[in-house]
């Protein structure tokens, strides 16, 4: 159920990559989760593949599952814009995003040529129309896009959405000024916590980023202060006074081998909702 303030509190899939979806949605129904992410498409090679394309017995599983927890799908992922031809990708992630109700789709950009990075998410954004599904342009620390204002820049063109992560915003040191003009884009807020010390290297920055990041309220961002700003960038929009979703984004591989996977999933709905109830009373 939500929050106090009425802001829904999803579970993105990094938080624990190796549940299929059917598995996902039920550790969130447990813990109390509104809504999931779902990653349709691995991103590396060590990663589990799960079919939920149309007609496959995966998606009739996850969709029952669904059904009878009330959890919903909110977005899907992940697909990085690398300057190739991935449109038979995005396609088939849209045809899996549509049949479990998704609205956006996570995707990030290595490509260092901007024009073609902005015409490629252009024609991804049109794809998506028919499918009711919006990309959602996520700034990443350690990849070409590496901003709110540039990943805003090219969003605007290409007429999507931005996907704001915690975890990113404050590698990278985004300003609050750059998250409240961004904000009308934003379609939920992948929230999670870390230590003020920044990793030294690329690699250092990946490895946190994929496996060892902190549960909210466990580590040193101001993860209230980015809700914050983003919701007074809404003041002048129609959507004024809403409550943006967060999702859940905490991969940590040695507290989930720890926890066990539901114990986890509980753990973060705990910290999340003390972090939220904390913003709802200040």
């Amino acid at each position: 159920m939500p929050v106090a303030n009425g802001r829904l509190i999803g579970l993105a899939p990094l938080s624990l990559l190796s549940a299929p979806p059917p598995q996902l949605v039920q550790h969130a129904a447990e813990a109390g989760f509104d809504f999931v992410g779902v990653r349709v498409r691995p991103v590396t090679t060590t990663e589990a593949s799960f079919d939920v394309q149309p007609g496959s017995a995966l998606l009739a599983e996850t969709l029952s599952r669904m059904a009878d927890t009330g959890v919903v799908v909110k977005d899907i992922e992940f697909l990085l814009l690398d300057g190739t031809d991935q449109r038979d990708a995005w396609m088939r992630m849209f045809e899996a995003g549509q049949a479990l109700g998704a609205e956006s789709l996570t995707v990030a950009c290595s490509d260092t040529d901007t024009s073609r990075a902005r015409d490629t998410l252009a024609l991804m954004a049109e794809d998506g129309r028919p499918y009711g599904i919006s990309p959602a342009l996520e700034p990443i620390s350690y990849q070409a896009v590496a901003s709110i204002p540039f990943a805003d820049q090219l969003a605007v063109y290409a007429g999507c959405d931005i996907m704001v992560d915690t975890l990113h915003v404050g590698r990278f040191g985004g300003t609050a000024e750059e998250l409240a003009a961004a904000a009308d884009r934003a379609p939920l807020v992948q929230l999670c916590d870390a230590p003020a010390r920044v990793p030294a290297d690329r690699e250092g920055l990946i490895h946190e980023s994929r496996s060892e990041r902190l549960a909210p309220g466990e580590g040193d961002l101001d993860l209230t202060g980015v809700l914050a700003a983003l919701e007074s960038g809404l003041a002048d929009t129609p959507r004024a006074g809403a409550r943006l979703p967060v999702s859940v984004e905490v991969p940590h591989h040695d507290a989930v081998a720890r926890l066990g996977a539901q114990g986890w999933v509980d753990h973060l709905k705990s910290t999340a909702v003390a972090l939220l109830g904390e913003e709802v009373s200040a």
